[in-house]
């Protein structure tokens, strides 16, 4: 078996292990909701204020240039 925990989305216990294949979340819809979070950008990790390139940390002036789609 596995720990009980509460559901990062919801807070509902449940199970974290091997058998709960949305772990930690206790189900499809949550684990959803969540990746809905980070997709439309509702959740942010922080980076070093003053960086223009959060994924490098390169200056802009440093940064290669990459075309970007739209």
């Amino acid at each position: 078996m596995g720990r009980e925990i509460k559901c990062p989305q919801c807070g509902k216990a449940t199970v974290y292990s091997t058998d709960n294949p949305f772990r930690p979340f206790c189900s499809k819809r949550c684990r959803l909701i969540d990746l809905g979070e980070w997709a439309s950008e509702g959740y942010q990790i922080a980076s070093e204020p003053g960086l223009d390139d959060y994924s490098t940390g390169l200056e802009p002036e440093e940064q290669p240039f990459t075309p970007t789609r739209h």
